[in-house]
């Protein structure tokens, strides 16, 4: 089964842990000091919010549940034409996961991911070159998830 995935870039954590707690119903499962995620049934989706730069919606994705999963998701990005940038073993946002990064049409960033464990660390994405016509590798912003 697929999870949907969206991170928010915050200006105020505690404020948005707030808010999104009452619109949730639902206490965060994880909180960092820069960082809040919500594992949610209903609706299904990661939601994730962080103070670490920014403003806005930062990217969507989709998580899944098996590394084999992930491998049929980017091999279908990529046999339509997209350039992924692939990751293995990557610490980012307080777990380890591996990775497939790809920008829609209009440029908005997609994750897909399978997580295998946590870290302890925040981690972070390497910068890339700005996206081009040509490319579909991420935006030059550091986004992980």
């Amino acid at each position: 089964m697929k999870r949907l995935h969206v991170h928010v870039a915050v200006d105020n954590l505690e404020r948005s842990i707030g808010f999104y707690s009452a619109l949730f119903a639902a206490k965060p499962s994880v909180t960092k000091s820069d960082y809040a995620k919500w594992m949610l049934d209903d609706p299904k989706v990661n939601f994730a919010i962080s103070a670490r730069g920014g403003r806005g919606v930062d990217h969507l994705g989709i998580q899944v549940e098996t590394d084999d999963e992930l491998r049929e998701l980017a091999g279908r990005l990529k046999a339509a034409g997209e350039a992924t940038r692939d990751q293995e073993a990557t610490t980012c946002c307080y777990a380890q996961s591996n990775k497939a990064w790809v920008n829609d049409p209009s440029g908005i960033r997609w994750e897909t991911f399978f997580t295998f464990g946590e870290a302890t660390a925040y981690g972070e994405d390497e910068p890339v070159p700005a996206v081009t016509q040509s490319s579909s590798a991420c935006g030059a912003k550091s986004g992980c998830c």
